[in-house]
């Protein structure tokens, strides 16, 4: 039992390094570097970028949410019907609605303003398009600090 919650666990750690790490390289140093050398043209080179880790942070989301779910569930910490009075418990309720949160701004970048960037044929809403989306980014850098603080409290109040 003890080497599946290990297992469990690395998976999720190397998850959410790829993924949050991701967000990090592209907001601090992506994003930076392709305007510094490319000026108006980094918008292209962002869309070659996203092509690559959009699959890297779906798997990521998929071995995040499987994984969560078998370390919640082997963790015992339920305590049935006082769910909410448990502090361990509100906190994991807080950490799955920024985890659902991050993965419902993902998916509509990729899925939704991804597309409508590219069928846009007018430079002024495409750069309003590509805007939106780098902050979406930002929003998903920040909710993704407080998903990792929110797991340090978890770790606390379960008592390592």
């Amino acid at each position: 039992m003890k080497e599946l919650i290990i297992a469990c666990y690395w998976i999720h750690l190397v998850a959410t390094v790829l993924w949050i790490g991701g967000i990090i390289f592209i907001i601090f140093i992506v994003i930076p570097s392709s305007r510094q050398v490319l000026g108006a043209e980094s918008g292209k080179l962002m869309g070659e970028i996203s092509k690559r880790f959009t699959p890297l942070a779906n798997y990521s989301i998929i071995l995040l949410f499987v994984s969560g779910i078998v370390l919640a569930g082997l963790n015992n910490q339920f305590s049935g019907v006082r769910i909410l009075e448990s502090n361990w418990t509100m906190a994991l309720i807080l950490k799955l609605v920024l985890f659902f949160s991050m993965t419902a701004i993902h998916f509509y970048r990729g899925l939704v303003l991804a597309p409508k960037m590219m069928r846009t044929t007018t430079q002024t809403e495409k750069t309003a398009l590509q805007k939106l989306s780098i902050n979406l980014v930002k929003v998903n850098f920040t909710l993704g600090l407080s998903v990792l603080l929110l797991s340090g409290a978890i770790s606390v109040f379960r008592g390592f």
